[in-house]
């Protein structure tokens, strides 16, 4: 591809004295929108007159043989930009996998971020930030989750009422015998994204006590568990 440009800018600063016909001014006069006087003046004034030129030789602009078949069409596909983005049709929920996974003696932070992992679709190929192309996991006997060292006594929850003095504090002990799905919805809802897109995300977990669920019909396959110390040990 030739083309040859050829821009040329000048300035130039030109000192004029002032012409006695352009101007005229009396110290009677007085000019209506200022509200005062001139004097006459017999000094030179310096004007600053810029005057761009640009000067440019119009030439068609060759396009190589190699080059040709991307401006033949251009109805057709992007063929300048190859980044692959999913389209909606890439990432429905009817289409997508359901797991299942049993809580029992599970320690909830490594069984928490493996959960968020598949639910965000941080393990496929696919994954893209701000796409939901996840996974919907099903948890079952979430009483019976586990945790190390003393957190079951230490570890705290806060909630409150949105009232002066409204906060109440909870230990994971008292919260697992009053409301034991909560304590997993709160770890995997903190890995997801802040935003709408978090929102959208937390409503694939499904978190029940016991060993049944209500989703059957949508035949999860078992979680796929990499993280061998995710198991408490006895």
């Amino acid at each position: 591809m030739a083309m040859a440009v050829n821009c040329a800018t000048s300035s130039s600063l030109m000192i004029t004295k002032p012409s006695q016909t352009s101007f005229s001014f009396s110290p009677s006069r007085k000019t209506p929108f200022l509200g005062f006087s001139f004097a006459a003046s017999s000094k030179p004034s310096v004007q600053l007159n810029r005057v761009s030129k640009i000067c440019c030789q119009e030439k068609e602009a060759l396009v190589p043989a190699t080059q040709q078949w991307m401006f033949d069409d251009l109805t057709g596909p992007d063929v300048w930009n190859k980044t692959w983005y999913p389209k909606a049709a890439d990432h429905i929920n009817t289409s997508k996998t359901w797991y299942v996974v049993d809580a029992t003696d599970k320690i909830l932070g490594r069984l928490a971020s493996t959960i968020a992992i598949h639910i965000r679709g941080k393990n496929l190929g696919t994954f893209t930030p701000s796409v939901d192309m996840g996974a919907f996991v099903i948890v079952v006997n979430a009483e019976k989750v586990a945790v190390s060292g003393k957190k079951r006594t230490q570890k705290l929850y806060r909630r409150h009422s949105g009232r002066p003095g409204g906060m109440k504090v909870e230990t994971f002990d008292q919260l697992q015998k009053r409301i034991p799905e909560r304590i997993i919805e709160h770890a995997v809802r903190g890995m997801l994204p802040k935003g709408r897109l978090g929102r959208s995300l937390f409503n694939h977990l499904k978190v029940y006590t016991g060993p049944d669920h209500p989703h059957a019909a949508q035949k999860p396959v078992e979680l796929p568990i990499r993280d061998k110390r995710i198991q408490k040990q006895t």
